[in-house]
């Protein structure tokens, strides 16, 4: 990603964007408590374009969240989903997915224990490959 698309959904291609509403519906179910934030990314995902396993690219995503919710001191600051800014956040999330699309491991590595810290960069690794690839 560009430095000066680093906090706009611009830089972003089709996948990630898609990537980037589950992870905002997904981020509003925990911070609500509300299912209907559940449905939404399940909706969101069946109607997305290209994604042939809707209800297993959700739960990767889940996945991912909770690892990082686990891993840091705060919670993740995510946008509502009609946003076009990316929070801090998002944007290194947005990174991190990119670097592991491009199968950069070192990259990723080094990105990831940035982002989550040396205790959770394993599982977090292989949550944010498994999303990768989905």
């Amino acid at each position: 990603m560009k430095q000066d698309e680093q906090r706009s959904i611009e830089g972003c291609d089709e996948f990630c964007r898609t990537a980037l509403s589950l992870f905002r519906f997904i981020g509003a179910a925990y911070a609500t408590g509300a299912s209907d934030c559940w449905e939404a990314a399940y909706r969101f995902a069946d109607e997305a374009p290209g994604i042939t396993d809707s209800p297993l690219l959700v739960a990767r995503v889940a996945a991912l969240v909770r690892i990082l919710r686990s891993g840091r001191p705060c919670d993740l600051c995510f946008m509502p989903p009609s946003c076009r800014r990316l929070s801090k956040d998002e944007a290194e999330l947005m990174r991190v997915l990119a670097v592991a699309r491009r199968r950069e491991s070192a990259e990723l590595k080094t990105v990831v224990g940035q982002f989550v810290g040396i205790e959770q960069e394993r599982a977090a690794t292989r949550a944010v490959n498994a999303l990768a690839f989905c």
